[in-house]
């Protein structure tokens, strides 16, 4: 009884030393080999998952960057560090460019006149289906957050006066809240910038003013202010190339509806005005002086 049972054991152990040897041949047989720069560039991404590069995760992105198919600046999360380091990886030379960050076209929320009280799901993209939505702007931040469901970052919040609000100092731009917005009020802007024109209603200055009250009128005021050619009134709005503006803030100070972003205090825009006034009494003067002298001389000419 014993010997069968010692026997048993002995077959057994043949049985599983042969199945070893050939699970281990199968496996140098059919061995995939990986590329030993792959996990050191998923170790450079931001680890978080969050789709903005448009791959499946970071081990979708990885494998992208390593196969050519995506920048080494895919993973707007990494920033420009982690990039540095992949590029290194890689063996290219390192990406050089200014931080982007995200941004919300849109300064209405309880200045923007509602159709109606939305109580259904609380998500902008469900709101949009009843009816339009129920802002009078169908340009609004609509306030019900789905750009803050998007970003895992806690880098976009709906402020007191019902617009989303990006805190470029946690934003990685990563893009999660650009795809959530159904109305794309959100954009990517350099980080260094100052001034925004916080409107994207398109229509023309009336049916604009009867929608909201911080809407862009497209007046030109900001355009004709403007000394460095960086804001100009493209389809009835404001628009500002940020590789010319300045951060002057001139253009919000002359903005008559408070439409660009950093809204101007009361005595600020006074001092403008003032300035504005005493400017064209000065040009105004020298043009007459001018005049003047010109008619004086006439009769010399004679």
């Amino acid at each position: 009884m014993i010997t069968n049972v010692i026997y048993a054991v002995l077959v057994l152990g043949v049985i599983a030393v042969v199945f070893g040897l050939i699970l281990s041949v199968a496996a140098k047989a059919f061995e995939v080999k990986v590329d030993e720069r792959l996990p050191k560039i998923q170790a450079c991404l931001a680890g978080a998952n969050c789709g903005g590069c448009g791959y499946p995760g970071c081990a979708g992105c990885a494998e992208a960057i390593l196969a050519g198919k995506a920048p080494v600046t895919a993973c707007a999360p990494a920033g420009a560090e982690g990039a540095a380091k992949i590029a290194e990886i890689m063996g290219m030379e390192a990406p050089s460019g200014e931080k982007q960050v995200a941004h919300v076209l849109c300064n209405g929320g309880e200045a923007a006149k509602k159709r109606f009280e939305y109580v259904g799901v609380q998500d902008c993209l469900s709101a949009t289906k009843v009816a339009a939505g129920p802002l009078e702007c169908r340009f609004g931040c609509l306030g019900f957050g789905s750009c803050v469901a998007a970003c895992k970052f806690d880098a976009i919040h709906v402020g007191e006066n019902g617009v989303a609000v990006v805190d470029k100092e946690k934003c990685t731009n990563c893009g999660a809240c650009r795809e959530a917005c159904p109305r794309k009020l959100i954009v990517e802007v350099p980080y260094k910038q100052k001034v925004f024109v916080n409107c994207s209603n398109k229509e023309k200055g009336p049916a604009v003013t009867k929608v909201c009250a911080n809407s862009c009128i497209a007046c030109g005021m900001c355009e004709r202010t403007c000394k460095f050619d960086a804001i100009h009134v493209v389809n009835n709005v404001a628009v500002i190339d940020y590789t010319k503006c300045k951060n002057c803030t001139m253009c919000a100070k002359a903005c008559p509806r408070n439409a660009i972003e950093p809204i101007p205090t009361p005595e600020e825009k006074e001092k403008f005005k003032a300035a504005q006034k005493a400017a064209a009494e000065k040009k105004a003067a020298a043009a007459k002086a001018a005049a003047e002298a010109a008619a004086a001389e006439a009769p010399k000419a004679e």
